[in-house]
């Protein structure tokens, strides 16, 4: 069994370094964000591991904010991506016009 432990840790640690290394190159914010998906779903995949390997199951709710951390974080990037250019929120609600009756828009 340790043995299989020591070949799933290295598969993890080599994946692990290979989204480290997509996370720092890039090129673009996408694949930026890609391997940092892949980076915490290796880190839920370790914390799993650990969990199996000791036979516990205290690490459950660690492995639940991980992978909730990667869900809100894909989702804020995506919607900025998606976000036209030239669109800025916090202006954009500050220069609110009038509509046709007069009234500011809220």
């Amino acid at each position: 069994m340790s043995i299989l432990i020591a070949i799933a840790g290295a598969i993890l640690a080599i994946a692990a370094l290979v989204a480290l290394w997509r996370v720092i190159r890039g090129p673009s914010i996408v694949d930026r964000v890609i391997a940092s998906d892949v980076l915490l779903t290796t880190l839920i995949l370790v914390v799993g591991t650990e969990m199996v390997a000791n036979g516990h199951t205290r690490t459950i709710p660690l492995m639940v904010v991980l992978a909730a951390t990667a869900i809100l974080g894909t989702v804020s990037v995506a919607r900025f991506v998606t976000r036209p250019e030239g669109t800025d929120t916090a202006t954009t609600a500050a220069s609110a016009k009038p509509d046709s009756t007069g009234k500011e828009l809220s």
